[in-house]
C-alpha cells in the first residue's frame, strides 16, 4: 500500500511540474544593449558600444548579416583624410548646407549636422577593422567628390569581399572580437517596456522559441519597410514601387517603436533609383540602354521630363511618379548600334560604367520581346509605336518631330536639356522599353533627435531607445538626396555609431 501511495504521489508531482511549464520553450539573455538588425546601422552600433565596454547582443532576422548593406558601394564623408590628401575641397559647411538646401530645410538640421561632422572620423574608424578605399567618387554625375568607395577585404572564410559586403564582414568580425554576440534568424517581435523605460526586446529564434533579451537600452536598425505592402499603400506616393535588393524589410523595428509610443517622421520618403522594370538587375544591358537620357514619353506620347535628370535618380523618379508611374523610352537603330559599338555615355554607378559596350542588349531585348508581356516593343514606324503604347499617333509623331528638331538645332526649347543628350529618332526599327519607378529602400519612419534617441509624439525622449539608418526619419525632406554620394550608407554607419555611443552614455548614468 505504501509503495502504491508513493508511486501515485510521485506521479502527481510530475503532472503538476509538467502543468506548470510554459506552453513553449523560452530563452532568456541579459545584456547592456540589445540591437535589432545586423545591417550597417546595427553592426556599427554594436561594434561602437562594445569598444566602449558595453555588453552587446545583436539579433538579425536573416540567415546572414548585412541585409542591403551588402549591396552598398561606398560611404559619404566631408573633410576626410583621403579627401585632404587628394586636394578635394568638400568642407563640412558645404556638405551641411547642400543637404539642408536640397531639403528646403525640411530635414532635421541638428541630425544632419551630427552626421556630417562625424563622417570623416567614421572613414578612419573603419580602417582599424581592415577597410580600405578604392577611390573617391561622386553621387550625381559631375557632383562633389564625397563617395568613399570601399575596396577589397579578405574575410575569415578566405573569400574576397568588396564594397558594402566588405564593411559587413569587417564589422561582423569586429563585433565578435570585442565580445559582442550575434543571433541570426532571430527576428525581433516587440520591445519590453517597464516603468515607462525600454528594458529589452522579445524575439523568436528559427525554431519558433521565444527569446527574451533583457537590456538597459535598445537600438533599432531593421532597414525600413520596402517589402511591407500595407505600409507602402499607407505611406508611399507610388505603392507599387519596384525595390532592388530588398528582402524581408517589413518595417519590424519601425512598428515596434511606434507601438512603444514613438512619433512618425519620413515614412513617405523613398530612396528613388533609376526607372526600370521588375526582375531586372541594375547591370542589365536592356535597362542600361532604356535609361540613357534621350527620349522618354508618357502613355499619351508627350515628353514629360528632362531625360538627363537620370543622373539625379530622385528627380527622375519624382517626375515618373507624378505622371502615374508609367513611361516609355524610345530609341532608334542608329542609337542602338551606338550603345553596342561605342558604349554608353551616361554611367550608371558601378554597375554599368561610362563607355560600357552593351554587347548583351540584342540578346536581352529579343528575349524580353518574345515574352510578349508589354515590357518592350520593336516597331517599324512611329505610328506602330503609338499603337503599342496606347498613344494618339498624331501626338507621338509631333513629340518625335520636336525631339528630332531639337537634336538638329542642338537646343531643347521645351525642357532645356543639355545638347549632348539630344539624339534624333529617325532610323527604323524603333525600340521601346516600358519604365516604372524603382527604389533602393524606404528612408524613414521613426522620429529621432541628433543623438538618435527616439522621440514620442510629444517630442520627449523615450528612455533607452535609439534608432538609425533606414528606420529613422529626418535626414531628408520629401526626396532622397543624391547630391553628395554615399549618403544613405554613410548615414547608416554614422547613425549606428552615434546610437552606440549615446546608448553607452545612457546606461552608464
Amino acid at each position: 500500500m505504501k509503495r502504491l501511495f508513493s508511486i501515485r504521489f510521485l506521479l502527481a508531482l510530475l503532472i503538476a511540474a509538467v502543468m506548470s511549464l510554459p506552453a513553449y520553450a523560452e530563452k532568456v539573455y541579459n545584456t547592456d544593449i540589445a540591437i535589432i538588425g545586423a545591417g550597417a546601422t546595427g553592426l556599427s552600433a554594436g561594434v561602437q558600444a562594445s569598444l566602449l565596454g558595453a555588453k552587446v547582443i545583436v539579433i538579425e532576422k536573416q540567415a546572414i548579416p548585412g541585409g542591403t548593406s551588402n549591396f552598398a558601394e561606398g560611404l559619404f564623408a566631408a573633410e576626410s583624410s583621403l579627401q585632404m590628401r587628394q586636394g578635394i575641397d568638400v568642407s563640412k559647411e558645404f556638405a551641411f548646407k547642400t543637404i539642408m538646401d536640397y531639403s528646403h530645410w525640411r530635414a532635421n538640421a541638428p541630425l544632419v549636422s551630427a552626421f556630417v561632422n562625424k563622417s570623416a572620423e567614421t572613414v578612419e574608424w573603419l580602417k582599424q577593422f581592415g577597410i580600405q578605399y578604392e577611390y573617391i567618387g561622386v553621387g550625381g554625375f559631375g557632383g562633389p567628390l564625397t563617395w568613399h568607395v570601399v575596396g577589397d577585404y579578405l574575410g575569415e572564410d578566405g573569400k574576397h569581399y568588396h564594397h558594402g559586403a566588405a564593411v559587413v564582414q569587417a564589422l561582423t568580425k569586429a563585433l565578435k572580437d570585442n565580445g559582442g554576440q550575434l543571433l541570426l534568424q532571430t527576428p525581433g517581435k516587440s520591445l519590453i517596456v517597464k516603468d515607462g523605460k525600454i528594458a529589452g526586446v522579445v524575439a523568436e529564434d528559427r525554431d519558433g522559441e521565444k527569446v527574451i533579451i533583457n537590456s538597459k537600452a535598445v537600438v533599432i536598425g531593421t532597414g525600413g519597410f520596402a517589402n511591407n505592402k500595407e505600409m507602402m499603400k499607407q505611406f508611399s506616393r507610388y505603392p507599387d514601387m519596384i525595390f532592388i535588393g530588398q528582402i524581408g524589410k517589413t518595417g519590424d523595428g519601425i512598428q515596434m517603436a511606434w507601438a512603444a509610443g514613438a512619433d512618425k517622421e519620413g515614412a513617405e520618403v523613398m530612396q528613388s533609383y533609376r526607372p526600370g522594370l521588375a526582375g531586372f538587375h541594375p547591370a542589365s544591358h536592356l535597362i542600361a540602354a532604356a535609361v540613357q537620357p534621350y527620349l522618354f514619353v508618357d502613355p499619351q506620347g508627350h515628353r514629360y521630363t528632362d531625360e538627363s535628370n537620370i543622373t539625379e535618380w530622385p528627380q527622375s523618379g519624382n517626375a515618373l511618379e507624378r505622371i502615374g508611374g508609367t513611361a516609355y523610352s524610345i530609341y532608334d537603330e542608329t542609337t542602338k548600334q551606338m550603345f553596342i559599338n561605342d558604349g554608353i555615355q551616361m554611367p550608371l554607378g558601378e554597375w554599368v560604367i561610362f563607355g560600357t559596350k552593351l554587347d548583351k542588349l540584342e540578346q536581352d531585348f529579343t528575349k524580353e520581346l518574345a515574352k510578349n508581356n508589354g515590357n518592350v516593343f520593336k516597331c517599324s514606324t512611329i505610328e506602330e509605336v503609338a499603337a503599342k503604347i496606347g498613344a494618339d499617333p498624331k501626338v507621338l509623331k509631333a513629340t518625335v518631330e520636336r525631339n528630332n528638331k531639337a537634336a538638329e538645332m542642338h537646343k531643347d526649347d521645351l525642357f532645356h536639356k543639355k545638347a549632348d543628350y539630344l539624339r534624333p529618332v529617325t532610323k527604323a526599327p524603333f525600340y521601346v522599353t516600358k519604365l516604372h519607378p524603382r527604389a533602393l529602400g524606404t528612408l524613414g519612419g521613426i522620429k529621432i533627435n541628433e543623438k538618435t534617441e527616439v522621440l514620442n509624439t510629444k517630442g520627449a525622449v523615450i528612455s533607452g531607445l535609439y534608432a538609425g539608418g533606414l528606420d529613422a526619419g529626418g535626414m531628408y525632406g520629401d526626396s532622397y538626396d543624391l547630391k553628395l554620394g554615399g549618403g544613405t550608407f554613410g548615414f547608416a554607419i554614422n547613425s549606428g555609431r552615434i546610437a552606440g555611443e549615446n546608448a553607452v552614455k545612457f546606461i552608464s548614468k
